[in-house]
């Protein structure tokens, strides 16, 4: 398992259109080479210059269905202690970029894959590795439609892509929205003055925006809002460590004036502070929810650029809910009452759903009944991000998330759990072989 996890994670399969990066064609080549040297045939889809490995084992009726994904968040190299692309092995816990999310289930699928192979199977196995799901899953969304369309949909789907090993029964909808205002310089007498804002999440060390919890952690942007809205000072200038929309920023450093008749002449950018004063009242907006969510709705200001002339905030979203058009609603009237000459554009993916699955459902119970047999002690639970479920739920299939206990996940010194690691092939090959059965 190790070893198979050390080779995956030295594919640098970053995921990162702002920079133009995306996961070229070796690590799937390796995932599809590994497979039939087991007696796994498959194959290499490709959609908009992004590869998936497809596949199935087994006769019949399509049952049962494994899903994961091989490609990864950007990182700030300078934030690790260890290469993030080596594996590292310190104590139990297994240290790099994806060895939690989601290399390690890659890893436990191909495993269990090899496993059941062998096995006289009562019903057909289809089988996944995804290159996009960290930008949204289109590949995802392609095969569940293919599948849709020639009538091989599965009954069950085991997406390896969670943590904690715990059954994920639960996941909300994310929606993207997008806030332009153009540049609106005014010159003011005062002193430059720059100022500072970390990120902290000192209970669930993790970059990733689905997991920011208000009351828990702080976020640099909201601080930063927050000091803006509180002082009499004009922004002119921000920077930070901006990766990714879903991704938060560890630091980020305002350039502000605090008026001042006996300072000198200095621009400032009025559109700037104004987009910035307005992220309070953004992350506040309330926005309804369709079902139940242990997260409730969470808004997150992740990503700031500045081209042309035009200011751009980028907020991440997510929600129990199909409604785009709601949420657009709210926000633009937070974006009237503050910042009137700014635009909004707000997205999703339409085939997207949200996952909600229920706890009584054959299977969660009998994924509750293998880990109980290899001495797990587990409970079904909502895990705050999205994964790539969502493009089959919405056609009725029962589905559930699972992966390793970790940590640090979308952030520096991701980590998995070596004994939960090991565990993966064994639970995903006995879960699959009951289901058949049944």
């Amino acid at each position: 398992m190790l070893e198979l996890l050390s080779q995956l994670i030295e594919f640098e399969t970053v995921n990162d259109p702002a920079k133009g990066k995306k996961p070229n064609k070796e690590c799937p080549k390796f995932i599809k080479d590994a497979l039939a040297s087991w007696g796994v045939e498959s194959e290499i889809i490709e959609e908009d210059g992004y590869y998936a490995v497809y596949g199935e084992i087994g006769e019949g009726t399509p049952k049962v269905m494994f899903m994961a994904h091989f490609d990864v968040v950007p990182v700030n190299v300078e934030e690790w202690k260890t290469d993030p692309f080596k594996l590292t092995v310190i104590g139990n816990k297994a240290y790099g970029r994806g060895s939690a999310d989601d290399k390690g289930n890659v890893a436990g699928v191909m495993l269990a894959l090899k496993e059941l192979s062998t096995k006289r199977l009562s019903g057909k196995v289809l089988f996944a590795f995804t290159g996009d799901e960290e930008i949204g899953g289109k590949l995802a969304m392609h095969i569940a439609e293919k599948l849709r369309k020639e009538g091989k949909l599965p009954k069950y789907l085991i997406n390896a892509d969670g943590a904690g090993m715990s059954p994920i029964i639960r996941r909300r909808k994310g929606f993207g929205a997008v806030i332009e205002i153009p540049q609106q310089k005014i010159t003011i007498r005062g002193k430059v003055m720059k100022r500072s804002f970390t990120i902290s999440t000192p209970v669930l060390q993790t970059r990733h925006a689905a997991y920011f919890m208000p009351g828990v952690d702080a976020h640099p942007m909201i601080a930063l809002s927050h000091f803006l809205r509180n002082n009499d000072v004009f922004a002119v200038k921000l920077e930070g460590k901006f990766l990714k929309s879903n991704v938060l920023p560890s630091r980020v450093e305002l350039t502000y004036i605090k008026p001042d008749e006996s300072g000198e002449e200095i621009e400032v950018d009025l559109g700037l502070t104004e987009l910035l004063k307005s992220i309070v009242p953004l992350v506040r907006a309330p926005i309804s929810a369709e079902r139940y969510s242990d997260f409730g709705v969470s808004i997150t200001p992740n990503l700031y650029s500045f081209e042309n002339g035009v200011h751009r905030l980028r907020l991440d979203i997510r929600a129990m809910s199909y409604s785009s058009g709601q949420i657009e609603k709210v926000l633009k009237e937070i974006l009237e009452f503050n910042i009137p000459n700014a635009e909004l554009t707000v997205r999703h993916n339409e085939k997207a759903g949200y996952l909600f699955t229920s706890p009584d459902s054959k299977l969660v119970r009998v994924m509750m009944k293998i880990l109980e047999s290899f001495g797990e002690k587990a409970k079904p639970v909502e895990g705050a991000g999205a994964s790539d479920s969502r493009y089959f739920t919405p056609y009725g299939v029962e589905a559930i998330d699972f992966g390793p206990r970790g940590g640090n996940v979308h952030g520096p010194n991701e980590y998995a759990d070596v004994n939960s690691l090991e565990l993966l092939p064994k639970i995903y090959a006995e879960v699959v072989m009951e289901l058949l059965q049944n």
